[in-house]
């Protein structure tokens, strides 16, 4: 039997609409800043009832957070990209992540969030914490989490919270400030790709093992 929030969702239009929402809420908050948002135009763009969009998705923090949560999902670590067997492969994962996190994250509807955040640091700080705690946690978790298997396997050496920050930091560089203060263009994919590799390579520099791996 169907849970009632199943049957709520059911009655309401379904997934596609609860799509609509997001990607309606996404567009207003970029347009408007967080704290001006307003449900009622949220659910005018994505053609529900105001009824419906609280049904779907809930109130506005809970469509931040919806919003939010759908695009920090696609940082996890990816399911085709294997653990780690030895520095090759090592090398091969971190270049393919990093090339898939660069893509993501400078994603112009994700850094317009960014831009959101920072206009509403003083308004509406929620909007900070919201992609700190779910957005950029979730690529953390997953670096994290890669890095403490090859610390265990004897692949690196290092503390792998410290490793995560420092891949992350190579990765990036001064990419993100410029996206955001809009002086620079989106990469290439290509241009993506190369910052993936150079990247990978100098971190494998910083945390070569001991001894042979």
């Amino acid at each position: 039997m169907a849970s009632a929030s199943t049957r709520g969702i059911q009655q309401a239009g379904g997934p596609e609409a609860r799509q609509r929402i997001l990607d309606a809420a996404f567009a207003v908050f970029a347009d408007r800043g967080y704290a001006q948002a307003g449900t009622l135009e949220i659910a005018t763009r994505a053609k529900v009832s105001k009824r419906d969009l609280y049904a779907l998705v809930g109130k506005k923090e809970d469509m931040l957070i919806a919003c939010i949560s759908e695009r920090a999902a696609r940082l996890k670590w990816p399911r085709d990209i294997p653990p780690p067997r030895d520095r090759g492969t090592l090398a091969e994962g971190l270049e393919r992540f990093g090339h898939h996190l660069l893509r993501e994250v400078t994603d112009p509807a994700v850094i317009s969030v960014f831009r959101l955040a920072i206009a509403e640091a003083e308004r509406a700080p929620d909007v900070a914490r919201t992609l700190e705690n779910v957005g950029r946690t979730a690529a953390r978790d997953a670096l994290t989490g890669l890095f403490t298997h090859a610390k265990a396997t004897g692949l690196v050496e290092g503390d792998p919270a410290e490793m995560a920050r420092r891949f992350s930091a190579l990765l990036w560089e001064d990419l993100m400030v410029g996206l955001l203060l809009r002086v620079v263009e989106r990469p290439t994919g290509a241009a993506l790709n190369q910052r993936a590799i150079d990247a990978t390579a100098a971190f494998l520099r910083l945390y070569a093992p001991a001894g042979p791996a």
